[in-house]
């Protein structure tokens, strides 16, 4: 695999003249996605899921598009600079994007093309052009739209009466070429692909479909009546697409701003233009002209470089309605999940919380018979006084909105920190925080620019002692529907400081606070990130001090320059330190003198790795933590996070488990060399070692694990 490209941070290490070695967060994304790829080419995959991860691959890079390219752009235009770690200017990133994207894109349509569409075709299951259908085929394909497409498409006509129509974020839309007969004069059309319909056109005939765009395209005459339609060629449009409300002044309404940000998003300017190969040059002016004009010298212009040449099929991400497919021989075994041991006698949750923290772990135990389960019994318990949760992402029908709006309707105090700015998710959220104020709920929404990403639940309940704080702090969404889909860890604890801390998280998320100090919780802006690099320089000066060090730490992206400088010097001192980053990691391992002791891998797998721990082996008295913050500067400077502390000795060694889990595996890792390059993880027969098989068999880790990779290790002779 083609590496993130590598550049050195101005930034000098404390313990070493040498400087430092940053990789690009952006290319280091990319490489991220490339990964995804290679899971569609690996034919230990099932062939569904191949196309599945196809598909996650396409609609990846459309996000990356809208938002980071987009900003990249933006930022080339008006001058501003990238991280002061990262010497490369915002021109020069996006010359290697494009660069990196174009071989990504050719092996993407590889892949299909030679691989995953014979081996579909095989298993009966084809993607077919209109010349291919035989004469029944035709016939009720024909049918289809007569009855269901025709009505719902629009001609769109460009002369000086009709001008260059409105063209939608990722709409796939034909651009036709007619001539009038009478008159021999040409014409520009444009014909949206209705997003409502089924991309796919079923045949009639088991597993065989035709694109929707072919099916409109053999049938535009239909459209143009008495014209001459010549051809039709399909292209595609992606729009910037984030908020911009890091820039604004305190809004007097923030649910009203945000609205009108999400309506003013879907006239963000065009940052990328994909087309047929052989569209002729004189369409492809045409539209690079009307799509790329910016109204602002703030916005750079479409240029040539962003347009991007596909074949004949556009938009792969809705190859996943194809990958939804019912061929259980072709998709991943089913997979259950298993109720956790706490909670599988039926007995009161709030009495099991009593006795004893409780852990979770997500998709391989429950998160209905647990989180879920936990908040419906706050709605019904008699006891329970008040809920307070934030929600960051959540899903429609969900167990959750209906758990607090019956404990509204029951009386109880009910407080919701719903974050409006969860990226893409904005208008959802808006419905429901609307429909929770419906039901007497307390809803706030946080603050422009600082995004609200904290997974906690606060329970107030009147016990015959007293009044006590029942707490679920976790690493993911409380999303029924990711949760079967990522792996999250969470705690359920009524440790009185913990409560006492979201208590007064709380008060400051929904009342006017400047609550600085937290008792065990470490919470980001105010402390997240000075905690971390405390935990990472105690265990410098273990090893400094003969004492050994070990570091290990699980999560999404490690982006953050302070953060990787203080790992580059824990390793110079001779901590080993394993880190295991699912996705952009802008530290170097592996490096002489500056990153020796560091390993890095990345799991891709079925199950989105999405949990965040972290274990220090603290000269012996081991610390576990886990919580809701990757190591980035957004995290640490621009949300409110939180971080937990695992302090019951008895649930130590099943995240030991986890951890050592990963580090040994060698079926879905990927090592991130010295020289910024990941290669997989190779395994053979019986020898292979999966981490998320594992799990799925034993949640919290194989009862005989592998070596025990948690523990302190002595330093090593220079």
């Amino acid at each position: 695999m083609t590496a993130a490209r590598i550049v050195v941070a101005t930034q000098k290490s404390s313990a070493t003249s040498l400087a430092l070695p940053y990789l690009n967060r952006e290319l280091s994304w990319l490489d991220f996605n490339a990964r995804v790829l290679e899971e569609a080419l690996d034919e230990r995959v099932p062939l569904l899921e191949r196309l599945k991860f196809l598909a996650i691959f396409s609609t990846n890079l459309d996000e990356f598009y809208m938002v980071r390219v987009a900003g990249l752009r933006r930022k080339a235009t008006s001058g501003a600079s990238q991280y002061a770690s990262d010497p490369l200017t915002p021109a020069e990133q996006l010359i290697a994007i494009r660069e990196r994207v174009a071989s990504l894109l050719e092996r993407r349509r590889t892949v299909l093309r030679r691989e995953l569409l014979p081996a579909l075709a095989v298993r009966g299951i084809q993607l077919v052009p209109m010349p291919a259908l035989d004469d029944d085929e035709r016939e009720r394909v024909q049918a289809f739209f007569d009855a269901q497409v025709f009505p719902v498409l629009t001609p769109l006509a460009v002369d000086p009466g009709h001008p260059f129509p409105y063209i939608s974020n990722l709409s796939l839309s034909l651009a036709v070429d007619i001539v009038d007969p009478v008159t021999g004069k040409e014409h520009f059309a444009r014909v949206k692909v209705p997003r409502l319909l089924s991309r796919w056109v079923s045949t009639g005939h088991g597993h065989r479909y035709v694109p929707l765009e072919e099916v409109i395209a053999s049938n535009l005459g239909s459209l143009f009546p008495g014209m001459e339609v010549r051809r039709s060629f399909l292209f595609r449009i992606t729009r910037y697409s984030d908020l911009d409300l890091g820039q604004m002044d305190q809004p007097e309404d923030l649910l009203e701003t945000i609205e009108q940000q999400v309506f003013q998003r879907r006239f963000g300017e065009v940052v990328r233009l994909e087309i047929q190969r052989d569209m002729p040059e004189a369409i492809r002016s045409l539209l690079l002209e009307e799509l790329g004009a910016s109204e602002t010298q703030e916005v750079a212009p479409l240029q040539a470089a962003d347009v991007h040449e596909l074949d004949e099929l556009l938009e792969l991400g809705d190859l996943m309605q194809l990958a939804g497919i019912d061929m259980p021989e072709l998709h991943d075994p089913p997979h259950s999940p298993l109720t956790p041991p706490a909670f599988r006698d039926s007995r009161n949750m709030f009495d099991v919380i009593r006795e004893r923290d409780v852990l979770v772990h997500h998709p391989y135990e429950s998160f209905g018979s647990s989180v879920e389960a936990f908040l419906e019994a706050a709605a019904n318990d008699p006891q329970v006084l008040a809920i307070k949760l934030t929600l960051y992402r959540t899903s429609g029908d969900t167990a959750i909105v209906r758990a607090l709006t019956e404990a509204a309707e029951a009386g109880k105090q009910v407080a919701v920190l719903i974050e409006l700015q969860a990226r893409f998710d904005e208008q959802n959220n808006i419905g429901f925080a609307r429909t929770m104020e419906n039901f007497g709920i307390h809803v706030a929404y946080g603050l422009p620019g600082l995004k609200t990403h904290t997974k906690t639940v606060l329970v107030v309940r009147r016990e015959a002692d007293g009044i006590r704080r029942y707490v679920h702090l976790g690493t993911g969404n409380y999303n029924s529907k990711t949760a079967r889909l990522y792996t999250d860890i969470g705690l359920f604890t009524c440790h009185p400081e913990i409560g006492a801390d979201l208590s007064d998280l709380f008060n400051s998320l929904t009342g006017v606070s400047r609550q600085k100090f937290y008792r065990r919780l470490a919470v980001a802006p105010v402390g997240l990130r000075a905690k971390v690099l405390e935990l990472i320089d105690r265990e410098t000066a273990h090893a400094m001090a003969g004492r050994g060090g070990r570091i290990i730490a699980k999560m999404n992206a490690l982006v953050d320059p302070e953060v990787i400088a203080a790992l580059y010097r824990a390793s110079q001192a001779g901590v080993e330190v394993d880190l295991i980053v699912r996705g952009i990691c802008c530290l170097m391992p592996g490096v002489k003198g500056i990153s020796e002791r560091i390993r890095v891998i990345s799991i891709i797998g079925r199950f989105l790795e999405h949990s965040r721990v972290a274990f220090f082996a603290n000269g012996g008295r081991p610390e576990y933590y886990i919580g809701s913050a990757d190591w980035m500067p957004r995290n640490f400077d621009r949300r409110v996070e939180t971080m937990v502390p695992i302090d019951d000795p008895q649930l130590h060694p099943g995240l030991e488990r986890v951890l050592a889990t990963c580090l040994a595996d060698n079926r879905q890792a990927w090592e991130l060399g010295s020289d910024g390059q990941y290669r997989r993880r190779e395994a053979s027969g019986k020898d292979s070692r999966a981490t998320q098989a594992t799990l799925i068999r034993h949640p919290w880790g194989a009862p005989d694990p592998p070596p025990a990779v948690t523990r302190s290790r002595r330093r090593r002779p220079s």
